[in-house]
């Protein structure tokens, strides 16, 4: 590269940044106003995007960023859910205690077994996760004093700010878009700090990262309880947002789907993962009836066609319009 293309490259990356910077900002306004101009049922539906892309984040920044692919990351979600269900149940809705519980659980369930899954890789973290997932949707589905059995735990009530109960579809909505923009940026931090690139480096060649002389078990372990609590803030958000939480928000098929909605956003994008999640739910809850119940096969159709044609996903097809 000459004098004149190194100095014009890093002009580039500033005004390209600066770009994403108004663009995230124009997102954040019209999601912020979208109830404003949304019937209660599509505000609802633009809520619970905004709740499973948080989820899904939480799981690019495994499978994207550190090369971790899980399939019970589930497990965390589902238990921030039902923390933050049963704290507001027993004993307050009042903000954030009810976010704080399930950031608390989703961080402590990784923690406790994430020194199990940091010492392996490949298909051996893969099945590790995939029993782990399995684990905790048993014993949500045996627990039945806290966590209501097969039947679920029902019952919720809004969460409150100031006394003030959420129920209406806005300003729930509004609850969930600002724990949304905490949350993704607290994972776009980690991903851009000397500690993302690190994980990274583990991503890419773990033995050389050994090598080198950083203690990649440490910081898998680490990884893995973050994105664990943030799954575990994405749960509180279900909680609040559907008032309901059942077996089904901790098992194998929502890992699936937000592995799936990763993989189609374009793993180690964070905003890959979101639209990954958005295109998801769109299919799966809201156009699913118009598709008698064919949903599940337009993904899998999605997913193939992403495979074969993106192979870096949604992200890597702007990416290249880009440049």
């Amino acid at each position: 590269m000459t004098a004149v293309e190194s100095s014009v490259a890093p002009v580039e990356t500033v005004r390209r940044r600066g770009y994403g910077r108004w663009i995230s900002v124009a997102v954040l306004v019209v999601l912020a106003a979208a109830p404003l101009f949304l019937a209660p049922f599509a505000t609802t539906t633009l809520s619970r995007v905004l709740v499973f892309a948080l989820f899904a984040v939480s799981l690019d920044l495994l499978v994207g960023v550190t090369g971790l692919p899980s399939l019970g990351h589930a497990a965390y979600f589902g238990s921030g859910a039902y923390a933050a269900g049963w704290v507001s149940i027993n004993v307050t809705a009042e903000a954030p205690v009810p976010l704080l519980a399930g950031l608390g659980v989703g961080a402590l369930a990784a923690a406790l077994t994430g020194w199990i899954t940091a010492r392996s890789a490949g298909v051996f973290f893969l099945m590790l996760t995939l029993a782990i997932g399995e684990i905790v949707g048993q014993v949500a589905n045996t627990w039945e004093s806290v966590t209501g059995g097969a039947n679920g735990l029902t019952g919720v009530p809004a969460v409150r700010i100031a006394g003030t109960p959420l129920a209406n579809a806005g300003y729930a909505h509004w609850y969930v878009l600002a724990v949304f923009a905490i949350g993704f940026a607290l994972v776009w931090v980690v991903a851009r700090s000397p500690f993302g690139d690190a994980l990274r480096g583990i991503r890419d060649n773990e033995p050389r990262m050994r090598a080198l002389g950083y203690s990649t078990s440490y910081y898998k372990y680490a990884v893995f309880v973050l994105a664990g609590g943030v799954a575990g803030m994405a749960g509180s958000l279900l909680a609040a947002q559907q008032r309901l939480v059942s077996t089904a928000d901790a098992g194998f098929l929502i890992s699936s789907l937000m592995l799936l909605a990763v993989v189609i956003g374009g793993a180690g994008s964070l905003w890959g993962a979101v639209l990954g999640a958005a295109l998801v739910v769109i299919v799966r809850d809201a156009l699913g009836p118009t598709f008698d119940g064919h949903g599940p096969l337009v993904l899998g159709i999605v997913f193939v066609a992403v495979v074969y044609l993106l192979p870096r996903g949604a992200a890597g097809l702007l990416r290249r319009r880009s440049g």
